[in-house]
């Protein structure tokens, strides 16, 4: 029997709680992160007997865990570890430790490397004991190397019967305040969620009477054959809602064999603020890698969540997120692709699928449409706009529409809809993100519409005028009306239109507004040649247009007033209500013009039922 060599102490060549301050710090978000790093080295030390014996079976060697409170053991069938191996690993740790980027160096042949791996256990605990078997030599030595936290080890070398097969098996020894990270619940948790799609066995064991328990019993549902399609498609909905929270609109597989990657998109059943961007679930050769990934798809895409699977997408140093690299950017490419394809398919083939995506998620769509021909082309007259005629897809509001108006401004369209609408003109509300450059690209799909911008002057044309007598009795009170407006820049005229109801509507644009304001600038500057340029454009600045409706009994009665404050009152709530429909923000010195007239009004009425 070999007998032990005598233990050696050594000393990291590095200051190790610097180090261990490093990770917790700068690389790894948790401390959770010690049992998927372990996991990590027992899949590589098997991937690596795997290539050393390509004749043995996947399934063949496994990874076992054990977790009873005291200790954390983790066991695995793999290449094993001899004495050098050790040294060269524990080297590792001091050059990595110099420079934290080249951590993700020194990890290039498989998923992990041993030392950095080994290493994360410090964050829980203050003694690892590792006993290894080499399968690359038939008389290996058993190998024993034991760290402690303040940064000295030892190795030497066991008898056979330490370790009768090859492999590796690391027991950690918890710090007391480790307890949250080291219990067997949630020992057994983590290796759930960092391990539930691993391709070797791993099994898990609480210490007490009862067998050890699977880790991850179940395939990966994308690899696994189903007897129809339908059978496939219920059966990744069911794993996307399991791993998501949600119920899929619909699942969308992945699989780009040049990357080795596989997984499925699932599409939200409900609208998400635009822009906020879902983290994905990203696996690499079965590993759990991040949450939170947010680099595999483009912005534009926040209407689905991913969990994929692949072989050559690069981690970072930490292992919880992806190297932005050109591998990565050509999947993201390719997703990308793929997402589109399935928009066309949809819009091909299942109306019905398509108008529930597009009413959850027409935000995202219109985002993309506005940078892709393809996706304008097949989507645009399906999308919904908020219009003249209701809620509608731009498709239904051309064929009743030849010409096809659109507000700058989501106000503009308030304060014009009614009466718009009453006059047969149609009219799309261009203010919200995307729509108005969207609408404008209609006749690229339907040559027989044209678009255009609404302006004042287009409105205006279709609100009839009245005749000369009405127009002459009314003099006296539009005189008055304008002057007591002439503050606002706004003048008064008297039309007729539909709805009748209405009894005055506001005409103004931002655009008419901003120059407005560029105006009262120039009214500030006296003499000199900036207030003669400034003087300038003030005269060109277009006003507000109060326009009152023949129609409507209380117009009818106002422009009837001989007394003067009260006509002048009078127009000055029209003007108030008029900007209140309009939903645009009040001025201050509108406010107080609506309070002031309100105020007059009633004091008017108290005095003569008095």
């Amino acid at each position: 029997m070999t007998q032990p060599t005598s233990a050696t102490d050594r000393t990291f060549q590095v200051d190790l709680r610097g180090l261990v301050d490093l990770l917790s710090h700068h690389l790894y978000s948790s401390p959770r992160v010690y049992l998927r790093e372990l996991l990590q080295n027992a899949v590589d030390a098997l991937s690596a007997r795997h290539l050393h014996e390509p004749g043995g079976a996947p399934g063949t060697y496994g990874i076992r865990l054990y977790a009873d409170g005291a200790v954390v053991r983790v066991e695995d069938d793999g290449i094993g570890l001899t004495e050098a191996d050790v040294h060269t690993f524990l080297a590792t740790i001091g050059r990595s430790s110099k420079h934290a980027e080249r951590i993700a160096e020194q990890r290039a042949d498989f998923i992990g490397q041993f030392g950095i791996g080994l290493l994360s256990c410090f964050l829980v605990a203050d003694e690892i004991h590792v006993v290894s078997r080499s399968a690359r030599t038939p008389d290996a030595p058993v190998v024993e190397w034991q760290g402690r936290g303040d940064g000295s080890y030892t190795v030497r070398t066991l008898p056979a019967s330490a370790r009768t097969r090859p492999g590796t098996t690391v027991t950690l020894t918890p710090r007391a305040d480790a307890g949250e990270w080291t219990r067997p619940g949630q020992v057994h948790s983590l290796a759930r969620h960092f391990g539930a799609l691993l391709r070797h066995p791993v099994t898990f064991d609480d210490g007490s009477a009862g067998p050890a328990v699977p880790v991850n019993p179940d395939p990966a549902p994308w690899s696994v054959a189903y007897p129809t399609p339908g059978a496939r498609s219920r059966a990744l909905a069911a794993y996307g809602e399991d791993v998501f929270g949600f119920t899929p609109l619909d699942t969308i597989e992945l699989d780009l064999p040049a990357v080795g990657l596989k997984g499925i998109a699932c599409v939200l059943p409900e609208a998400v603020p635009a822009g906020r961007r879902h983290g994905h679930r990203v696996h690499v050769k079965g590993m759990l890698l991040s949450e939170r990934a947010e680099e595999i798809l483009p912005e534009w895409a926040f209407f689905v969540r991913c969990v994929v699977d692949a072989e050559s997408l690069r981690p970072t140093a930490s292992r919880e997120a992806l190297y932005e690299d050109d591998t990565l950017a050509a999947v993201r490419d390719a997703l990308t692709e793929r997402l589109r394809d399935w928009i066309a398919k949809a819009a091909a083939s299942d109306p019905d699928l398509l108008s529930r995506f597009l009413q959850a998620h027409h935000l995202a769509v219109k985002s993309l449409a506005v940078h892709d021909d393809e996706i304008l082309r097949m989507l645009l007259p399906w999308l919904p706009f908020e219009t003249t005629d209701g809620h509608a897809t731009l498709d239904e509001f051309a064929r009743s529409h030849r010409t096809v108006l659109v507000t700058s401004s989501v106000e503009e369209f308030r304060q014009v809809a009614a009466i718009a609408s009453a006059a047969g003109l149609g009219v799309v509300n261009g203010g919200y993100t995307y729509d108005r450059e969207l609408v404008h690209r209609l006749p690229e799909i339907r040559p027989e519409n044209t678009v255009a911008d609404l302006d004042p002057e287009t409105l205006t044309a279709h609100l009839d005028p009245v005749d000369r007598e009405t127009e002459l009795a009314a003099g006296a009170y539009l005189s008055r009306a304008r002057d007591a407006l002439a503050v606002f820049d706004c003048d008064v005229a008297l039309r007729s239109f539909q709805p009748a109801s209405a009894p005055a509507l506001l005409v103004d644009s931002r655009e008419a507004r901003h120059e407005r304001t560029r105006s009262q600038l120039a009214r500030e500057q006296e003499g000199g040649l900036w207030g003669d340029i400034l003087g300038a454009l003030r005269q060109e600045a277009p006003r507000a247009q109060l326009i009152l409706n023949q129609l409507n009994p209380l117009v009818r009665t106002a422009v009837a007033i001989d007394e003067p404050e009260l006509a002048r009152t009078s127009a000055e709530a029209l003007y108030g209500q008029a900007a209140l429909l309009s939903r645009r923000p009040l001025r201050p010195a509108e406010s107080s013009l609506i309070n002031r007239s309100f105020l007059d009004l009633l004091a008017h009425a108290l005095r003569k039922d008095s």
